[in-house]
């Protein structure tokens, strides 16, 4: 009865979905309060139904209700309880209505916290949002149904996916979602201004939080995912240029152009064209990289479905909206006037200069994810595009933005002056030259430029830390007034440099893992010893082990420094019984604070030995910290009161408005 009450939901939410997409239009449109006030309360009662179909759907995993074909094709009755819940989302179908679930939630968090929008506006961005829910139920419920119920229920399921269940893929998809979800929000917000024909500073300060939540998750999102690869795949890299991860890294390169330009609208009025444009083209990507995922034409192992016909229904509806939203912004790009005059040196230019950087490289990305598919769908032949074309094209493009990095937070709007931001970045370009140095003289083997590389993530960090303190007017003023001025400078002042220094650390991490880290991949005999890293790595030999729906095969591990014992390690090969699947479960021991030492147990050998991938990887957690403290810079960002309050009004403006008064 639970999942009909879940099915009758769902069909509710769409009923719903459908009169929010209509009704507010129609009251915008004719200037009927009435109508346009039909908005709001949709959109929360069509979360309300959404949320109870997703508690639904959740109630069967969590029961192991088996008269449920969902539930049969990725569940199992001994699976642990975190892995039945997150084995919701670990299937198209079910992921699809956390899509949904999300969107719904995005919803009504406008209706909640949008008051202060004209209801004109208001009443049309939930519209769009509607627009999209529609869209989405009618596929879940046409093609992509959860809730189908089967004649005659077998008495156990056939497990969830193996390397899905793990608690870094109970939390990679949500955190996904809500970056791609979030999207939409700053897509609605575009597509209603430009019914409107109206787009001004006020609007890029409404888009700003929601842009800069769905960015955070985003982050987030992406960084869960690499680190899930990193341990549970068991192959020693964080990043490969899946077309999967590339799906997600395109959405979050233009969401991250798309808050610079909304930053330059806010402030000088201009980039209206720019920034409508990424508002569109952010969610168009997150869009793209459903269709890639849920459609079938990707072989990998976050892609989900394998049905054509879901593929074509997505594809459907990215044209619509994609191909909608482009022609709109078309017609109405003459009423986006341009706003304030700036020279090429000034804040604007370095912001403009990042974007322009930054679409590029996501550009370079989707034409590498593309062609593949392109070349095989219109000859037939297959081809490869990996990680050597990805590396000259992307790098080559981010290396300059990250070199320009620290500058942009120092120009003056309008008109900057470089001899004056080379005063107060000399002394942080000074001790990135002393990095490199450094860099140079503990490190004697690896790449050539990597010390370079080194320097180049010091100069970020230390440039990120000496915006604020040269704001604050640290060394020009008293140790106590510049404290004071530093900690009465704005949220999104911290916000930014946390970021900034989130990207240096990220730098920091990928150069050191990439240049200096150890591999080796040998076959071990219990009691034989190996040098990693300066450790000694002794294999004790394995032993058997059995878990709720698994069996291991557990290698036993010990770590030496000097002679002393300084860890014990197990790596196991995991065979899930249900579906007879194998995994690797990776041994990890943090040393230093943020290096690793990495061991993948592999596969018996006929000589008595097993084969094992083992890596030193130095500052390797610096990768995911960056993401993570750039994503603590966002949320810092995000908790400046300025941007829960309408835009202020230019000071020209404002004179004029007094004079006439």
């Amino acid at each position: 009865m639970i999942v009909e009450i879940g099915h009758y939901a769902l069909i509710l939410s769409l009923v719903l979905a459908l009169v929010q997409s209509v009704v507010p239009v129609v009251g915008a449109a004719r200037r009927d309060p009435r109508l346009m006030a039909v908005a709001g309360p949709t959109a929360l009662f069509q979360f309300l139904f959404v949320g109870l179909a997703f508690a639904a759907l959740t109630w069967a995993y969590v029961v192991s209700d088996f008269s449920v074909y969902n539930v049969v094709a990725n569940s199992h009755s001994q699976k642990p309880l975190i892995f039945k819940i997150s084995g919701v989302w670990g299937n198209h179908e079910g992921s699809m209505l956390l899509w949904v679930t999300i969107l719904a939630l995005f919803g009504a968090l406008v209706a909640l916290f949008s008051r202060n929008l004209p209801p004109t506006l208001r009443a049309n961005v939930l519209a769009v949002q509607a627009w999209v829910g529609v869209a989405f139920l009618t596929f879940i419920l046409l093609t992509s149904n959860p809730f189908e119920r089967l004649d005659k229920p077998p008495f156990e399921g056939q497990d969830l996916n193996p390397i899905l269940q793990d608690v870094g893929l109970a939390i990679h998809p949500p955190l996904l979602y809500l970056g791609y979800v979030g999207c939409s929000v700053a897509f609605a917000f575009a597509v209603a201004a430009l019914i409107e024909g109206r787009i001004d500073a006020a609007w890029a300060r409404w888009v700003r939080p929601w842009t800069l939540g769905a960015w955070i998750f985003l982050t987030l999102g992406i960084a869960m995912g690499s680190y899930w690869a990193y341990y549970e795949l068991g192959w020693g890299g964080w990043w490969f240029w899946d077309p999967v991860e590339n799906a997600s890294l395109m959405p979050w390169l233009v969401a991250t152009a798309l808050l610079h330009s909304a930053i330059v609208m806010e402030k000088r009025e201009a980039l209206k064209v720019w920034t409508v444009l990424m508002a569109i083209l952010a969610f168009a990507l997150s869009l793209l990289g459903t269709f890639l995922v849920r459609s079938g034409v990707l072989t990998s192992v976050h892609a989900f479905a394998t049905d054509p016909a879901r593929g074509v229904f997505i594809l459907g509806i990215l044209t619509l909206f994609v191909g909608g939203s482009l022609a709109l912004y078309a017609a109405r790009a003459s009423l986006l006037t341009q706003g304030g005059i700036f020279a090429p040196i000034s804040r604007e230019g370095a912001l403009v200069l990042n974007n322009l950087f930054l679409t590029a490289a996501c550009a370079a990305v989707l034409i590498g994810t593309l062609y593949p598919l392109l070349v095989e769908a219109t000859t037939g032949g297959k081809i490869s595009v990996g990680e050597p074309f990805f590396n000259l094209t992307f790098g080559p493009l981010v290396l300059p933005l990250l070199l320009l990095l620290p500058l942009g937070p120092f120009l003056a709007w309008k008109r900057g002056d470089v001899l004056a931001v080379a005063q107060r970045l000399w002394l942080a370009f000074a001790l990135a030259i002393v990095a490199v140095a450094v860099a140079f003289y503990l490190k004697h083997g690896g790449p050539v430029l990597a010390p370079f590389g080194a320097g180049l993530a010091a100069w970020i960090m230390l440039g990120a830390i000496a915006e604020p303190m040269t704001r604050a007017k640290f060394g020009k003023e008293p140790l106590a007034t510049s404290a004071r001025r530093l900690f009465g400078l704005p949220r999104s002042t911290f916000g930014t440099a946390l970021a900034h220094f989130g990207v240096g650390m990220m730098v920091l991490g990928i150069v050191s893992e990439g240049a200096w880290k150890v591999e080796r991949i040998l076959v071990m005999k219990p009691g034989e010893t190996v040098e990693l890293g300066g450790y000694g790595v002794t294999f004790e030999g394995t032993v058997p082990r059995k878990g709720p729906n698994y069996q291991d095969q557990v290698g036993k591990f010990v770590v030496s420094d000097g002679g002393t014992v300084v860890a014990r390690l197990e790596s196991a090969k995991r065979l899930f019984t249900a579906r007879q699947m194998p995994t690797s479960e990776v041994a990890l021991e943090t040393r230093g604070l943020f290096s690793q030492i990495y061991i993948a147990l592999g596969e018996a050998q006929d000589s008595g030995g097993w084969s094992v991938r083992m890596y030193w990887k130095p500052l390797v957690l610096l990768i995911w910290l960056g993401a993570l403290v750039m994503s603590i810079g966002g949320f810092v960002s995000l908790s400046d009161r300025r941007l829960r309050v309408g835009a202020p009004k230019p000071a020209r403006a404002a004179a004029a408005l007094a004079a006439a008064e």
